[in-house]
């Protein structure tokens, strides 16, 4: 997962700065390109996360990683999504679209705070 997000984050990132900046006013490119900037935070999280794997309890670590994914799915994708319909003029349903951010945002700090109950419960040595 952490592999597959950051390089669809390389990806978006690469056509913010080539495509959008082209289509859209510079607001609504930052915009996307929050989404951009967090995806990759969190895609290197799950890279740590994985690597660091053994070290945690594993209960704690799969939730925070479960957090981290779906607060990448619910921020970065509905400002990609908030986004998208700027650029074609559909404002109705950014209305709907508009609270789904700081949903993703609450499930990044969940995830970081399980991450940090993980830290704090590390495996002792007789449970690896």
């Amino acid at each position: 997962m952490a592999a597959m997000f950051g390089g669809l984050s390389v990806i978006l990132g690469a056509f913010a700065a080539h495509q959008l900046k082209s289509m859209l006013p510079a607001d609504e490119v930052t915009v996307f390109e929050t989404g951009v900037r967090y995806q990759f935070y969190h895609a290197l999280a799950l890279l740590a996360v994985g690597l660091a794997y053994h070290q945690f309890v594993e209960k704690w670590a799969r939730r925070a990683c479960n957090c981290f994914i779906i607060g990448i799915v619910l921020f970065s994708g509905s400002l990609y999504a908030l986004t998208f319909l700027h650029a074609n003029a559909i404002t109705p349903a950014v209305k709907l679209i508009g609270p789904i951010t700081p949903l993703g945002g609450l499930f990044f700090i969940g995830g970081w705070a399980l991450l940090l109950v993980a830290a704090i419960k590390k495996r002792e040595p007789q449970d690896q």
